[in-house]
């Protein structure tokens, strides 16, 4: 399936609880989608654009973690959908503009780079990639490089 392909079949809605300035949701359904591959066919993607408070808040809630960070994943384990319908729910990510604003600034990377490379990132979450294990975290990371690669980003584990 082609990138393209993958973002038209992907339904992504986003919320915005901040001010963002983030990419629209067709820009953010291409990402994902070709993270995501065949896997977008018929599926649906929540992302949440929030402010350092809240990021903070669900980051010590469901990792322990008492710090805001650029996103998280909360995938749907479960088939939570109604009967009939035509999408399969993927999950949610939740993501703080401030933070990867502030990141691209350190990292030296554009402002789009990250944020392909950050749903690229939280999307693979919600297939089941992971880099909690050196083995798991190298997985993920070609994962990454390969899908930015094809979408025209560089690698961004490079140091710039």
């Amino acid at each position: 399936m082609s990138r393209e392909a993958a973002a038209r079949s992907l339904q992504v809605e986003v919320l915005r609880r901040c001010r963002s300035g983030a990419p629209g949701a067709r820009q953010i359904a291409t990402w994902a989608g070709a993270a995501l591959g065949r896997r977008a066919r018929g599926g649906e993607l929540a992302v949440r654009m929030v402010g350092p408070r809240e990021s903070r808040a669900l980051n010590a809630r469901y990792r322990g973690h008492d710090h805001a960070t650029n996103v998280l994943s909360f995938g749907v384990h479960a088939p939570a959908w109604p009967k009939g319908s035509s999408r399969a729910p993927l999950g949610d990510l939740v993501i703080c503009p401030r933070i990867v604003r502030e990141e691209a600034r350190l990292q030296r990377k554009t402002l789009r780079a990250h944020w392909a490379h950050l749903i690229v990132h939280g999307t693979l979450h919600l297939i089941g990639y992971d880099h909690e294990q050196p083995g798991q975290a190298r997985r993920m990371e070609r994962r990454e490089i390969a899908v930015l690669k094809r979408l025209g980003f560089a690698n961004p584990y490079r140091s710039t």
